[in-house]
């Protein structure tokens, strides 16, 4: 075959530096081929090395008795008993669904669905983090429509339902907006699959859709920051096709009851490159693939396009000698490509050949082990100081605005286009703290929750990194779960900028002694950096995704009022904390000062406290305290249960600050009298901070009489007109 001459100009374009192709030289002790250079350029990517950020995902904690599989397989996986495991992982899909909405959110859905059942596990639940730019910015509209459709277009078509999620708005996401969707399966224990290759001389199998040339430097697009002109960036944005993803799970699942599979990968980020290379490394041995036997549906595809094309729905396998014709019925039945493309070698390296040459052949070691890994410079976010934040000029507006604004409205536009009842086995549907699905055939449920408050994180890394983490425990601590484990989707902007590399040490700093400190460790995650638009980045945004798990769904709680005259108390201490609090954004315009403080002790203490009374029956009614503070959780609980509430607050902190404070380890639960009381008294017990705030009932949200009372159909309907109000509007 005829190459391309490797120029500097070649090198820069595949995102390599000057330094990094020497490297490519030394490891090859020749020049690369046009097809080598591009293998490189991918494996060597932000998205795919994690060059910028190895050094520091090292300190996160990982291990606990129920983990199982923490990160570096397809997914993280954690023992939820009776020889059951719960597998799940979160991953990015920015760039490619601010380019093409509808397939960049699409197969994002689609790409983290097959990491989960690649282990061996059905998808049971999908959730997403979503963040768009400014409400009025004239592109947002046109996003959230796409990626909306987009998420509900492959998750509904693939029969997994989508439970909820978060979604919101800041003028920082504007020209990059973030799209983390996350996938919940269950397994068996004891039929786990890993991606590790072994046996030398056992076939290496390709399985599912044909390799065409869409996504073709996906993963070097993911690892770079969007310019003008990155609208002509679509031919990198995969496409996707949800039927084909579901013939695939039911495929794989089906190979996966024989002993036929020694390993298996999905071809995600960076596609057949990838995934060789990454069972190769993991097991220590070489592979040899023969292109030519690669399905394709375009013409004349040439080694390059083949090896870095990331089209959909495609698998890896590793097989036993002997067990090809079996898997290849298995896979024709279900309507399923299925190809021997290669075998196990002793060689280390990944060989390539094509037409009868030899196109590709690399050491794995230099391709994985041996890839650039940075300690970036890095400068700590400088320190705010405290700041007095005033009440506003008209109080009942300033909680009609927030409640039925952009960021506190209700979501039911979004997830009533997902399907969120397939299955059957959703018992907690999309608006509360967190999602619940009953683990089928038992009364366990599976608890889960995104979460992640920026604000923070940019004001505050260290803390902003803990309160993500301790956000997600609460929210199933909420619904009576006992919280597990994390998955994360780390999104920054340009690591080689020392302040944006600050937030990033910072975030995981305080994500490491949250999870410390809550019996609560990362299993699985993805890292999403170079989110900016000419130089302008994102704020840093640590999305956690939490499980957790309920022995008994008869035991569970919900936000809603359940029932007049029932009292409703306050768990936890409020503080005057309104620096960098929503109320300070929204109503007053402003972003200084502190934002809470987190303290890990009492968010265990006051949170193990709420979930043994939901679990002994005491509670049903719960909601925790975030994002716009008491007033925005009474009145999601008043909503909820379309049923008002009469409380009373002391005279010890501004009526403003009680209302509006996002201090920490917060919960507001409702109980009859007499449960309330025993409540009130286990607590002081215990030296938890308990207020008797007041009561349920009637058509109103009243405080302290008069000096804010709202009628509930009012409050409802700016909460609930908002969204689909803002999508309704004209372009």
């Amino acid at each position: 075959m005829t190459d391309v001459k490797i120029t500097p100009e070649l090198v820069k374009e595949h995102g390599l530096t000057a330094e990094e192709y020497d490297r490519i030289l030394a490891a090859l002790g020749r020049e690369p081929s046009i097809t080598e250079l591009g293998i490189y350029s991918v494996m060597w990517s932000e998205h795919c090395s994690y060059k910028s950020s190895r050094i520091h995902l090292k300190k996160l904690p990982t291990k606990a008795d129920w983990v199982i599989q923490g990160p570096g397989e397809n997914a993280g996986v954690i023992d939820i008993g009776d020889g059951q495991a719960a597998i799940f992982k979160m991953e990015s899909h920015n760039h490619p669904s601010y380019i093409e909405p509808y397939q960049g959110a699409a197969t994002g859905v689609g790409g983290i669905l097959r990491d989960v059942f690649t282990m061996g596990a059905r998808p049971v639940a999908n959730m997403n983090a979503l963040r768009f730019g400014e409400p009025d910015h004239p592109k947002t509209r046109h996003l959230v429509a796409g990626v909306v459709e987009g998420i509900g277009g492959y998750g509904n078509c693939v029969g997994v339902p989508t439970v909820g999620g978060e979604t919101n708005f800041d003028p920082s996401y504007n020209g990059n907006i973030l799209v983390n969707a996350m996938t919940v399966g269950l397994a068996d224990t004891d039929k786990i699959f890993y991606s590790a290759a072994a046996g030398v001389g056992n076939p290496v199998v390709y399985v599912g859709s044909k390799t065409g040339r869409d996504g073709i430097h996906g993963a070097t697009m993911a690892s770079a920051e969007f310019t003008e002109d990155s609208e002509e960036k679509r031919p990198t944005v995969q496409v996707g096709d949800p039927f084909t993803e579901k013939l695939l799970i039911e495929a794989c699942l089906e190979l996966m009851a024989t002993d036929a599979i020694v390993a298996i990968q999905d071809m995600g980020a960076a596609g057949l490159t990838s995934s060789s290379v990454e069972m190769a490394s993991k097991g220590g041995v070489g592979f040899e693939l023969i292109l030519d036997n690669v399905p394709q549906r375009e013409e004349n595809m040439t080694p390059y396009e083949m090896c870095l094309s990331e089209s959909q729905e495609r698998m890896l396998m590793v097989l036993k000698p002997g067990r090809e014709d079996m898997a290849k019925a298995i896979f024709e039945k279900w309507e399923l490509d299925f190809a021997v493309i290669g075998t196990i070698t002793t060689t280390g390296k990944l060989t390539l050949k094509f037409k009868g040459e030899t196109v590709g052949d690399m050491p794995i070691d230099s391709l994985v082990d041996d890839a650039p890994m940075y300690d970036r410079p890095w400068v700590p976010t400088p320190k705010r100081k405290a700041v007095t934040v005033p009440a506003p000029a008209d109080l009942g507006k300033a909680v009609m605005d927030m409640i039925g604004g952009p960021h506190l409205s209700s979501r039911r536009w979004i997830w009533e286009q997902y399907d969120h009842m397939v299955m059957g086995d959703t018992i907690q549907r999309p608006g509360g703290d967190a999602a619940v699905v009953r683990v089928h055939g038992t009364m366990k449920g599976l608890a889960i929750s995104t979460d992640v408050s920026p604000r923070y994180c940019y004001a505050d890394p260290v803390e902003g990194g803990k309160q993500a983490v301790a956000e997600t425990w609460r929210n199933i601590t909420a619904v009576g779960a006992k919280p597990l484990a994390i998955t994360n989707c780390l999104n920054f902007g340009n690591p080689e900028r020392p302040e944006i590399m600050g937030q990033f040490v910072g975030c995981l700093d305080g994500m490491g002694e949250a999870c410390r400190a809550l019996d609560y460790p990362i299993v699985s995650g993805n890292v999403s950096l170079y989110n900016e638009t000419n130089g302008t980045g994102i704020l840093p945004t640590p999305a956690i995704g939490g499980v957790g798990v309920m022995a008994d769904i008869d035991c569970m709680a919900t936000v809603a009022f359940e029932k007049a005259g029932e009292t409703i108390l306050l768990i936890g201490e409020t503080r005057d904390e309104l620096g960098a609090s929503l109320y300070q954004k929204q109503i007053l315009g402003e972003d200084d000062g502190l934002p809470p403080l987190v303290d890990l002790g009492v968010e265990r203490r006051n949170g193990d406290f709420v979930r043994a009374m939901i679990e002994n029956g005491q509670v049903t009614t719960c909601h925790d305290l975030s994002d716009g503070g008491l007033i925005a959780a009474l009145a999601d609980m008043a909503i909820g249960g379309n049923m008002g509430a009469e409380i009373t607050l002391g005279e010890t902190l501004p009526l403003h600050v009680q209302l509006f404070s996002e201090t920490q380890a917060r919960y507001l639960v409702a109980a009859e009298a007499d449960v309330a009381e025993t409540i009130r008294q286990e607590a002081k017990d215990a030296g938890i901070p308990v207020t008797v705030l007041g009561k349920t009932g009637g058509d109103r949200l009243s405080v302290n009489g008069d000096a804010l009372s709202l009628a509930l159909a009012d409050v409802r309907a700016a909460h609930e007109g908002w969204l689909p109000n803002y999508m309704a509007a004209a372009e």
